[in-house]
């Protein structure tokens, strides 16, 4: 990516390992907050954001928990929402940041990454009715969701999303809730606007095809990270104070050769994720909403099938999905060893008690791997009636690494989500798991920012930028300020 050489003998305040939206995101910050910060970032493949960060390989709905079912569960009969209430806000801090960075001319033309898309939720049949129509009357009353909008009513939902609408039967039992601030990411676009802010701006620049062998306690700084140029084989070493290890699926194999305790129990489990895509323009150009619906009863949360208008390379696309398929790898571009190398002594146990835990997961992926063409359309046949095979193509998208960490009572659980492993002294952080992963970034590179810097952000110079940055950091999120912000973050994106 850069003609910038790169630096051998410096000794660096910060290593971030992956070249994608978190490193991106934590590098960024770090150098608006402290300009004089000496920041590297490695990448091993020649190019940034072509692993989980790339626009094919995730969602793009810019998770804000508008539409997405799994993180509203029902309990002893009531609809729960404090999950959807922490990732909305989650993706807003994400949205505050760009927002600033636009302010302050950094970001000139946010079209590129982001655009307006109403965000649907779907159900069909009278049990799925019944709940979605009580998590609009709890949401309702939350200022985070108060302008959401339900109907049973067909020929509103024919207005919100006409091509599901077509060849409806009058006697189909359903039902939809709208919330019209939804938003499409092109996360690919938004790192690759990211390093270019950093390299340009700051002069920052992210070397590529480096990859980073092994990260070990160095007696002169903090660690020496051990890199090898895969275009010349040169092997060398770097000294930082701090590492962050963001490389995706990569991350948990790189946290195995670092000497803390914290990772100790921590395994994976890596599923492959696959779309169907349309090809038929007539078809892209009758859908402009993303639409979620339920995950079977007894599949994973991953599994929430979804029709999502996208732009991608400047293009209006249409994908369905997920779908699952499993490989041994932990990385697109990784090996197929990388599950077999990752299994340790201290987290067989765990690995075990999550496999025997999550046998209907097994099933489900034994399923989603040998299903055919037809049976993928036929789960699309679901949302849009008439849908015809030639129409639609099958994508393979990114690799996702699962969580597996220790647990008293089941040996070890398969966990959904992110979660930052940090050494006790914060000179060291690793961030594992996926989604919603890359929609809420800001938030959770400032848990790496608090754990690795918290010099900074108590200073009055960084409490002072921090305000500035992410006026939702450290602070109560009411009503008024939520909609101030919402208003200040729709202007700035141009939404």
């Amino acid at each position: 990516m850069s003609n910038f050489k790169l630096d051998t003998t410096q000794d660096y305040d910060l290593i971030c390992v992956g070249g994608g939206i978190m490193s991106a995101t934590l590098a960024l910050m770090t150098k608006i907050l402290k300009p004089d910060l000496k920041v590297l970032i490695v990448e091993r493949l020649n190019e940034v954001a072509q692993e989980s960060s790339a626009a094919w390989n995730n969602a793009g709905t810019g998770h804000s928990a508008l539409c997405e079912l799994n993180y509203c569960p029902e309990k002893d009969g009531q609809v729960i929402i404090e999950k959807a209430i922490k990732i909305c806000q989650q993706f807003e801090e994400s949205k505050q940041f760009w927002s600033y960075l636009a302010d302050q001319g950094l970001l000139t033309n946010p079209n590129n990454f982001i655009a307006a898309v109403p965000h649907h939720s779907w159900v069909l049949g009278q049990e799925n009715v019944r709940y979605l129509e009580q998590r609009y009357n709890t949401m309702k009353h939350h200022f985070m969701f108060d302008t959401i909008q339900f109907t049973k009513d067909k020929s509103k939902m024919k207005e919100w999303f006409p091509l599901i609408m077509q060849n409806r039967k009058d006697d189909e039992v359903m039902a939809a809730s709208r919330i019209d601030r939804g938003t499409e990411v092109n996360y690919g676009a938004l790192t690759k606007t990211l390093f270019d802010i950093l390299e340009t701006k700051y002069n920052t620049p992210v070397h590529c095809n480096m990859e980073v062998k092994d990260i070990d306690p160095s007696p002169d700084i903090d660690w020496t990270v051990e890199v090898e140029n895969l275009e010349t084989k040169e092997k060398f070493n770097l000294e930082s104070k701090h590492v962050f290890i963001g490389a995706g699926g990569g991350s948990l194999l790189l946290l195995q050769k670092v000497e803390i305790e914290e990772k100790e129990g921590y395994g994976g489990f890596p599923i492959s994720g696959e779309w169907l895509v349309c090809k038929n323009e007539a078809i892209i150009n009758q859908h402009n909403a993303k639409v979620y619906s339920k995950a079977g009863l007894g599949d994973p949360p991953m599994s929430t099938p979804h029709l999502d208008t996208r732009y991608i390379n400047g293009k209006r696309e249409l994908l369905f999905g997920p779908f699952a398929g499993f490989s041994p790898k932990f990385l697109k571009e990784g090996s197929n060893f990388d599950l077999l190398k990752s299994v340790k002594f201290d987290n067989i146990s765990p690995l075990l008690g999550a496999f025997w835990h999550n046998l209907p997961l097994t099933k489900y992926l034994i399923e989603q791997v040998t299903s055919s063409h037809e049976d993928r359309m036929d789960a699309l046949r679901k949302f849009v009636k008439d849908a015809k095979s030639d129409d639609w193509e099958l994508l393979v998208a990114g690799q996702r690494v699962q969580i597996i960490k220790k647990d008293e009572y089941e040996g070890g659980v398969l966990q959904f989500g992110t979660e930052v492993v940090s050494s006790k002294d914060g000179s060291i952080t690793c961030l594992l798991g996926a989604s919603p992963g890359a929609s809420t970034a800001t938030s959770v590179m400032l848990q790496v920012l608090e754990q690795a810097f918290p010099e900074i952000l108590n200073s009055d110079k960084g409490q002072a930028i921090m305000k500035q940055m992410i006026p939702f950091w450290n602070t109560e999120v009411t009503e008024s300020l939520f909609k101030e912000q919402l208003e200040i973050s729709k202007k700035a994106l141009q939404l």
